[in-house]
């Protein structure tokens, strides 16, 4: 077969159309793209043979070393997810998903960014585990982004003494808040501990081993609310309080310190009497951590 020149922006898009189509179920390539064409005319436009290799197998490996790496790098950021729905039902969300929003970044740590979304649309995945799916997937892209967002030089714990009524407190950049339909955060707890158990023994985990859905006992839906943060390089999550929640998310949004106070106390059962101890021991405790920046960071 003939070939003729191509303008190097076609080739790479027909390349990026070949690769990132899915995987057939034998982790082959697909004879179609996504959009319908042949893959297998592609290749023969746009790549040679060899002594060894037709043109359809040397682009199949390129499309297979894709999915092989992205479905690494997915896994590798949401393995609480994978553990709770077990590899087969995990596997068919993932390639659902990237098939769905590939990545289009230079770098493959935003490749999950827009999972928890996804699945929260895509119930069928996950059948009666999906909101404590959505959850868990939640978390552990809260997890990536408190990793290596940005830090800000945080407040003291004397410059709350100078809080009023007006004031805005900026929060860390890193700091990410959750509100869940579960306590969540207690499996994601229990898999990373077994992770590292078996990792102190010589063991690894590898995400294309088969491993059946997540037994789950004495797990029941509550509402809680969960702070994720970095200290140094390790990232932390912490149980807070909703009326902690609603103070935070509210000086998130760029309120006023005394907005911020009424709507997280909205609704709440802490008595009037009451409350102010609790603020000092949040304000404190926020200090502590770090969490709170000035207005204009």
């Amino acid at each position: 077969m003939s070939h003729t020149a191509m303008p190097l922006a076609e080739l790479q898009r027909q390349v990026a159309a070949v690769t990132m189509t899915p995987l057939t179920a034998d982790e082959g390539m697909s004879e179609v793209t996504l959009d319908g064409r042949s893959t297998r005319a592609i290749a023969e436009r746009i790549i040679a043979p060899n002594s060894l290799l037709s043109s359809f197998e040397r682009l199949e490996l390129y499309n297979r070393q894709y999915w092989f790496r992205v479905l690494s790098a997915l896994a590798e950021d949401f393995n609480s997810l994978r553990t709770l729905l077990g590899s087969r039902v995990y596997d068919e969300l993932a390639i659902a998903y990237l098939s769905a929003h590939p990545n289009r970044s230079f770098t493959l740590r935003n490749l999950g960014s827009k999972l928890p979304e996804w699945l929260a649309a895509h119930a069928e995945f996950a059948g009666r585990r999906h909101t404590l799916a959505v959850d868990v997937a939640r978390i552990e892209w809260a997890f990536v982004e408190a990793f290596d967002n940005a830090a800000f030089k945080p407040l003291l714990a004397t410059d709350a003494l100078r809080f009023t009524a007006e004031s805005r407190v900026k929060l860390q950049a890193h700091l990410r808040l959750l509100a869940l339909n579960y306590p969540a955060d207690s499996l994601v707890l229990d898999v990373q501990h077994r992770e590292r158990g078996e990792a102190s023994e010589g063991g690894h985990a590898d995400e294309r081993e088969a491993l059946p859905p997540l037994k789950l006992t004495g797990l029941r839906a509550a509402p809680t609310w969960l702070a994720v943060h970095r200290v140094e390089y390790n990232v932390y999550f912490k149980r807070i309080t909703r009326e902690e929640y609603g103070i935070l998310t509210s000086l998130a949004e760029g309120q006023q310190l005394a907005d911020a106070l009424e709507h997280g106390f909205k609704h709440s059962r802490i008595p009037a009497a009451k409350r102010a101890e609790h603020l000092r021991g949040w304000f404190q405790n926020w200090s502590e951590l770090g969490w709170l920046c000035a207005a204009e960071s």
